[in-house]
């Protein structure tokens, strides 16, 4: 089993072709992937924000995080959760 920072890498690596359409950048490199966690050996869980409390392209990012994830074969179940502690800001984007 790869450790934590491994698998946050290896998704994070995956994940940098999924663009935010607002910013035209990566949701990685946005900051809005904030952990990827192994919480069962069938189950990953992604917890990651949006820029906005009720961003209407939250469904379509949540969805783009699951299948390109799902795409690594990791594990079999990946869920993500979309969460707002903390609240995304700007500092959090990847210079």
């Amino acid at each position: 089993m790869i450790s934590s920072a491994l698998l946050f890498d290896r998704v994070a690596q995956a994940l940098a072709d999924v663009i935010d359409p607002e910013l035209g950048m990566s949701v990685v490199d946005v900051g809005l992937i904030y952990s990827a966690e192994r919480i069962a050996d069938d189950q990953i869980l992604i917890r990651m924000t949006t820029t906005t409390r009720g961003c209407p392209l939250s469904g379509f990012l949540v969805d783009a995080v699951r299948e390109r994830v799902v795409s690594l074969a990791l594990a079999p179940r990946i869920d993500v959760e979309l969460t707002y502690d903390p609240p995304w800001s700007p500092d959090m984007m990847r210079a």
